[in-house]
């Protein structure tokens, strides 16, 4: 019988320095009924001809190209849009995936019937080094959790479009991945997780969560406008943040 499909959501935007790695990791896949739908958002380097090369020579992977620069809400919400895939699953254009990442973790929603799963990941540096370090996954989380912080790493995260349909990113500049995970969670109750690490973050110099202002200014835009919430509330649910992110820690960074 066939596998059902699934489509990896990935937006690029002057990636030509590790679009390879993470196509090459997709294509690596022990599970092989996938789409790539790789939407870039008018790069100005060699990263569209890298795409148009991959797609050439694999009928799996298809590019789309933005004319201009909107932001990877966009990106992301057309490579949504054009996907044919019971699951929806994304992968940023510096992560990887580990080989059996999608047969493990089909596997895994299949058994269990399971609608949005994600797991733990190992961290790399800017090269591609191993910090020797992985954030690992809670068992499961639900949405009042999930205001507190994200605790979905979008490489890991997917949900079945099936059973709940296409649901997509807010407009929104940044952060926009934790407002669909708090959406989808919010449809289902829970998120339930893999223990095991089954994908790889490129921790970069320029993330938001190196800069500690930019990443409490964008968390206050998910709650005002990605999830409507009054001044006073957003601002209390940032003080939460704060509280759960510096002081809690559930989600443990964990030597390898």
């Amino acid at each position: 019988m066939q596998k059902p499909l699934v489509s990896v959501i990935t937006p690029t935007y002057n990636s030509e320095g590790f679009i390879s790695e993470t196509i090459n990791s997709v294509q690596a896949q022990s599970y092989a009924n996938w789409e790539l739908i790789l939407v870039d958002d008018a790069s100005s380097d060699e990263t569209v001809s890298i795409l148009k090369k991959y797609a050439s020579a694999d009928d799996r992977i298809k590019v789309h190209v933005l004319e201009t620069n909107s932001g990877a809400a966009i990106a992301r919400n057309t490579a949504i849009k054009k996907a044919n895939g019971t699951y929806m699953a994304f992968l940023d254009a510096d992560d990887l995936w580990k080989p059996e990442k999608l047969s493990k973790q089909i596997a895994f929603m299949q058994e269990k019937d399971i609608v949005v799963s994600f797991s733990s990941y190992e961290l790399m540096d800017e090269e591609g080094r191993s910090l020797g370090k992985m954030i690992k996954a809670l068992p499961k989380v639900n949405f009042s959790k999930m205001l507190k912080s994200n605790y979905i790493g979008n490489l890991t995260g997917m949900y079945n479009a099936d059973k709940l349909g296409k649901v997509y990113m807010p407009n929104i500049r940044k952060r926009q991945d934790w407002a669909l995970w708090l959406t989808l969670i919010q449809k289902v109750g829970f998120a339930y997780s893999l223990s095991a690490p089954l994908a790889t973050y490129r921790v970069r110099e320029d993330s938001i969560s190196s800069n500690k202002l930019n990443l409490l200014k964008y968390n206050y835009t998910i709650y005002r406008k990605a999830l409507n919430f009054g001044a006073f509330k957003s601002s209390w649910y940032l003080i939460r943040f704060l509280i759960e992110h510096f002081f809690i820690k559930p989600q443990q960074t964990t030597q390898l």
